[in-house]
């Protein structure tokens, strides 16, 4: 009896507090296809915010950009075009020059523990550069490669004379130091771009190769952990500051290195199995490179770390410091490549 009248009490102090609060509907937006697995961890993000939250915060996901373009979505969370999004850093070369160290090459080995690595090193930096939007969590996806129309990408030297489009700003520089060109699409875009001939070759990774039909159009498959994409997701700064505490500790709950490991696992696991997907298909060529062409690729890509230091730098950071951290902290997740 003592035990039902004290639950009524609480559950009577408590509902005032919880009267008070503002409900939310946050709209959750990306550009991928509904298809692809970030679809389902956004709306188990959201389905975490809201238990949380006691049903307070709930939320629905935009897929396929339906709200805006891939290139602007870091742009419509700060200004409330959507509340949550989805954000390729490297999709505005220079703007955000310190996470850019997850996507030099070589360096990652692992979807879950890589997007964990990062996520815990960048917590404290992302004030830095990302400080008009509330940073939730950071993640990668499956190391990955080039994949090529109209020839065999073996060395570095194969990339001159070459239209490639990158998947990221490093990417970029890489060939443009090996003396190819650049061509700029988003990933819904890269299968149209290689059937018309715009471009030569893209690097991507296996699941959402399969995904956007970019097997359909590619035949020279390399199979080698040579890059990572770094991703964001990021929050209306003004859409937080309306929360009470209650509500901010439920998105908060959700923005952390564990929540990094929930978002990229899955989609790690994704891109995985798209290498057998790939390999089964009839007249592929899907390749492995030798230690000697792997030692040729590491040592072409040596400029891109003086070339990141060089822009962190001039963001105040110390780039020995900061990428001697980002790799202790991969190591400590198991996902710093040997």
């Amino acid at each position: 009896m003592k035990k039902a009248l004290l639950a009524a009490l609480l559950a009577a102090l408590a509902s005032p507090a919880m009267a008070q609060e503002k409900t939310f509907d946050l709209k959750i937006s990306h550009w991928v296809p509904a298809s692809h697995p970030l679809q389902k961890s956004l709306e188990d993000w959201g389905a975490a915010v809201e238990k949380a939250s006691g049903g307070t915060i709930k939320s629905h996901v935009y897929p396929a950009q339906q709200l805006g373009k891939a290139f602007d979505h870091y742009d419509m969370a700060r200004d409330g075009i959507a509340d949550v999004t989805y954000v390729n850093p490297g999709y505005q070369p220079g703007r955000f020059p310190i996470i850019a160290a997850g996507e030099l090459p070589f360096l990652m080995s692992a979807a879950k523990g890589g997007s964990m690595g990062l996520d815990a090193w960048y917590r404290k930096y992302a004030p830095k550069e990302m400080g008009d939007v509330k940073f939730c969590l950071a993640f990668i996806h499956s190391p990955s490669s080039f994949h090529s129309r109209t020839k065999k990408i073996v060395v570095p030297e194969d990339i001159k004379g070459m239209k490639i489009r990158p998947a990221d700003a490093t990417i970029a520089n890489f060939v443009t130091l090996l003396g190819g060109t650049n061509v700029q699409a988003s990933a819904p875009e890269v299968r149209d771009i290689i059937e018309r001939g715009v471009a030569d070759a893209v690097t991507f990774p296996w699941g959402s190769l399969v995904l956007f039909g970019i097997d359909k159009v590619t035949k020279f498959q390399m199979d080698a952990p040579l890059y990572v994409t770094t991703f964001v997701l990021v929050m209306n700064k003004d859409k937080y500051n309306e929360m009470s505490d209650r509500q901010k500790k439920a998105i908060d709950d959700n923005c952390n290195t564990e929540a990094a490991g929930r978002v990229g696992g899955p989609w790690g696991e994704f891109e995985d199995a798209g290498l057998g997907k790939v390999k089964a298909e009839p007249g592929q060529d899907v390749y492995s490179l030798t230690p000697e062409q792997t030692a040729q690729w590491k040592k072409a890509a040596e400029p891109l770390v003086k070339t990141w230091a060089d822009n962190v730098r001039r963001k105040g950071v110390d780039p020995d410091a900061a990428l001697s951290e980002l790799k202790a902290s991969l190591a400590k997740y198991n996902a710093l490549t040997p």
